[in-house]
C-alpha cells in the first residue's frame, strides 16, 4: 500500500506526517510518498491532493500531467482525498471566482463549490463538528480560507455538515472536505480514509 501527497503546493508535509502516524497506529508497515510528477503516481494506491491554492496546484498538476492521470487512475478506483483545495478542484462546477482564474477542475464528484466562501485570511476558524462515519466524538475542523459545497447531485453523498453549510462530501472511492484535517493531532479521518485505501 503506498498513499501519495500531491506535492506541488499547499499543506504537504502535514499530510504525509498526518498519513505516516495513522499507519503507525494502524500497525501498518507503510510510509506515505510526496507525488511531484506524473511518473511519482506509479504504483499509488491512494492520493491526497491538499489544501492550498487551488489555481497554482491546478497549474503545476496540469503542467507534469498530473491532472489527466488523476482523472485515468480515479475512474479505475483509486482512492482520493481531497482537502480545501483539492476539494474545490475534485468538483464539477465551480463559482465566478474560480472561473475567472481559469481553473481547470477534475470534475470527478458531481458537486458545486464556491471559493473563498467565508471570507479572507482572517476570517478563518475552528469549529467541533459531527462526523458519524468517523464516531460520536465531535471533530475540531480547521477552515482557512475554506470553500463551500453548495449542492451536490449523483452519487455524490454529504458525509460532514457545520450547522446547514456541507463540508464533507463522498463518492464511492472520494472524499472532499473542504477543512484541514491535517492541522490537527485527532488522526480519525487519515484512518478513515487508509481504511479506504485497503478495501
Amino acid at each position: 500500500m503506498k498513499i501519495g501527497v500531491v506535492a506541488v503546493q499547499g499543506a504537504v508535509s502535514e499530510h504525509v506526517e498526518a498519513l505516516n502516524k495513522a499507519m503507525e497506529e494502524l500497525k501498518i508497515d507503510e510510509k506515505a510518498v510526496y507525488v511531484r510528477d506524473v511518473k511519482d503516481l506509479n504504483d499509488i494506491s491512494g492520493i491526497v491532493i491538499p489544501g492550498g491554492e487551488s489555481t497554482t496546484i491546478n497549474r503545476l498538476m496540469l503542467t507534469t500531467g498530473m491532472h489527466e492521470r488523476i482523472i485515468e487512475l480515479s475512474e479505475e478506483g483509486l482512492p482520493i482525498l481531497g482537502t480545501c483545495a483539492g476539494a474545490i478542484l475534485l468538483a464539477k462546477e465551480g463559482d465566478e471566482q474560480i472561473k475567472q482564474t481559469n481553473t481547470v477542475l477534475l470534475g470527478l464528484m458531481d458537486m458545486k463549490v464556491l471559493r473563498n466562501a467565508y471570507g479572507r485570511q482572517v476570517d478563518s476558524f475552528e469549529a467541533d463538528v459531527k462526523i458519524p462515519e468517523i464516531g460520536n466524538k465531535p471533530f475540531r475542523a480547521v477552515f482557512i480560507r475554506a470553500p463551500v459545497i453548495e449542492r451536490v447531485w449523483g452519487n455524490t453523498k454529504v458525509w460532514a455538515k457545520h450547522k446547514n453549510t456541507i463540508i464533507g462530501v463522498k463518492k464511492e472511492n472520494i472524499l472532499a472536505l473542504t477543512f484541514h484535517p491535517e492541522l490537527t493531532n485527532d488522526l480519525r479521518i487519515h484512518k478513515y480514509f487508509i481504511k479506504m485505501v485497503m478495501k
